[in-house]
């Protein structure tokens, strides 16, 4: 799918958007990934059995550790998938957040609800 090449406006937004909604560090999301609980979450949707929120948690950490200028615009493309993942997924919040399968799917895709 090609899309148009993103100015520095759209960029900028896009990169705050996706600072708003990740709220935990590369370091947080990697301990995270690592679990039973991520790991348990979520589509199925390889051989392997990883769900899609598991794999996007693996792409939000390579975003996370770039620089800016280094972005791609495959990267802007998989950050406002986040964004819409969040704000649309938060909007369902449960009654009993703690130990929840929505927070598990939630911060698979680098959003601690607790924070």
């Amino acid at each position: 799918m090609a899309t148009a090449t993103l100015d520095d406006t759209e960029k900028k937004t896009i990169r705050d958007e996706f600072n708003d909604a990740v709220n935990m560090t590369a370091s947080q999301l990697e301990k995270w990934l690592d679990t039973d609980e991520s790991k348990s979450v979520g589509q199925k949707k390889d051989d392997e059995g990883e769900s899609t929120g598991h794999k996007s948690g693996e792409r939000i950490i390579q975003i996370l550790k770039k620089k800016a200028s280094d972005l791609s615009d495959d990267d802007y493309a998989h950050m406002r998938k986040v964004v819409s993942y969040v704000k649309r997924h938060s909007a369902q919040r449960p009654k009993e957040v703690d130990g929840s399968n929505w927070a598990y799917s939630l911060k698979n895709w680098g959003h601690d609800p607790q924070k």
